[in-house]
């Protein structure tokens, strides 16, 4: 059977219809997950904190406020924060405040009090909701990690509440030391419990609530079955301590109570990475370092660096062939480093604060290096990409397209596009701005692609 031309007409202006509806869903913008920021309402430290929240636009990385946050952290000075798998709870760390009313929380003699742990509901349409409040077991908690099932926390307590447990397990003559007070996640509730140490009681017989460290704690990591702690100052120098880590139970033991030093003075961050073998660990540090650039004659000094190792027997660090990477000239202090995979190999990001007193420091930025082997880092063309002032983290987004830094000098969330074929950052879409105003200075981000 034929077709009249008026029917001919119609079917075909059907099809058309189909045809363009049928694009226009194809690329419909969506959220691809959310975009959590902590930090505190005003610039003061004495800021009460809060919690932000972005939804992460799939085809642009444009970034859309989520109705009903900011929330408040439920403490003061927010510090970092987790988010742990399957997007279901957020924990805060809050700092509190000391006697003058400030963060400087770093010593017995003046701690910060006030300091706690609290968990968030993530609920539909990101609305975060306060559950419960938790604490540590030592003084001055400063950072917070968890393992990669979800099932333990650990925070880093700058301050041990007891110079005897410092000697008991580190060593005698030890009197001052910080710890890590570490939980068990009820996987239903996201309620936390104690996990005590097993392996040392106090003078009393007691086992004790929490695993020292050396004193002078910068950060901590947990890699394969070890958890190191990086410590040190200026003057004394860096070093890393190991515990083993049981993956069930959560526990901490000792297989030694020495220290590996680092010979650097100024560490910031324990990394871990990819690229030429597992179980990679950056170690970046804000000691300058002079070297001749590939293909020079002239001597540059870049202001920072980064050290790669893998983790051997013990949980002692090897250096790699290659040896300390400096870090791109223009920038300093970096802070946080992100590995990347993209079709050419993989790109190691790397943000730098640089001056924190400055908001218009220029020394702010992210430095990119692709990934050689075996671990050798060379700086991407194009490098440095810019960034908000005093980058505090960095996160890629679930669909792996964008890269964005939570920054404390000028209160901002910035956004950048990930080029898929060399990982080159290139600005966001027009739709989509640079740069997002946050209430206050931010502390940590976190992201999760569960918008349900």
């Amino acid at each position: 059977m034929k077709f009249k031309k008026f029917g001919k007409a119609l079917l075909l202006s059907a099809l058309s219809a189909v045809s363009v509806l049928g694009i226009t869903s194809c690329i419909r913008s969506y959220s691809v997950g959310y975009l959590f920021v902590v930090g505190t309402t005003t610039a003061e430290s004495t800021g009460n904190g809060i919690i932000s929240g972005f939804k992460i636009d799939h085809n642009t990385g444009k970034l859309n406020p989520i109705a009903g946050l900011p929330v408040s952290s439920g403490g003061v000075n927010p510090g970092r924060s987790i988010l742990l798998p399957g997007g279901r709870f957020v924990y805060v760390l809050n700092r509190g405040k000391n006697a003058e009313g400030t963060a400087d929380c770093t010593t017995i003699a003046d701690p910060c009090v006030g300091a706690n742990i609290t968990q968030f509901a993530v609920g539909g349409n990101g609305i975060l909701t306060p559950q419960e409040t938790f604490y540590t077991q030592g003084i001055n908690p400063f950072r917070m990690i968890n393992d990669s099932s979800g099932n333990y926390i650990y925070v880093l307590d700058h301050d041990s509440p007891s110079g005897a447990a410092c000697s008991l397990v580190l060593g005698t003559g030890v009197n001052s030391c910080g710890d890590i007070t570490a939980f068990a996640v009820n996987q239903t509730t996201g309620r936390l419990t104690l996990v005590v140490n097993a392996q040392a009681t106090s003078a009393g017989g007691q086992a004790l609530s929490y695993f020292p460290v050396p004193a002078n704690p910068v950060d901590f990591l947990l890699v394969s079955s070890y958890i190191l702690t990086m410590s040190g100052t200026p003057t004394t120098g860096d070093s890393v301590f190991p515990y083993n880590w049981a993956q069930v139970g959560g526990q901490l033991t000792l297989n030694q109570n020495s220290s590996q030093p680092l010979n650097i003075l100024n560490g910031t961050a324990l990394v871990t990475g990819s690229g030429g073998g597992a179980n990679v660990v950056y170690v970046l540090d804000n000691d300058p370092i002079t070297y001749i650039p590939t293909g020079q004659s002239a001597e540059v000094t870049a202001p920072s660096q980064i050290l790669p190792f893998t983790v051997g027997t013990n949980g002692a660090l090897q250096a790699e062939t290659g040896g300390r990477i400096p870090d791109d000239p223009t920038l300093s202090n970096p802070i946080f480093a992100l590995t990347v995979s993209v079709s050419k190999g993989s790109v190691l990001y790397v943000a730098n604060q640089g001056n924190n007193t400055d908001p218009n420091n220029a020394q702010s930025g992210i430095a990119g290096y692709i990934i050689n082997t075996p671990f050798q880092l060379t700086e991407q063309a194009g490098s440095p990409f810019g960034s908000g002032a005093g980058p505090q983290c960095m996160v890629e987004d679930p669909s792996n397209q964008y890269i964005y830094t939570a920054n404390f000098n000028d209160s901002t969330v910035t956004g950048r596009s990930i080029d898929q074929n060399d990982g080159y950052l290139n600005p966001l879409p027009s739709s989509a701005n640079k740069s997002y105003p946050l209430n206050g200075p931010a502390t940590w981000c976190m992201v999760t692609g569960r918008t349900g």
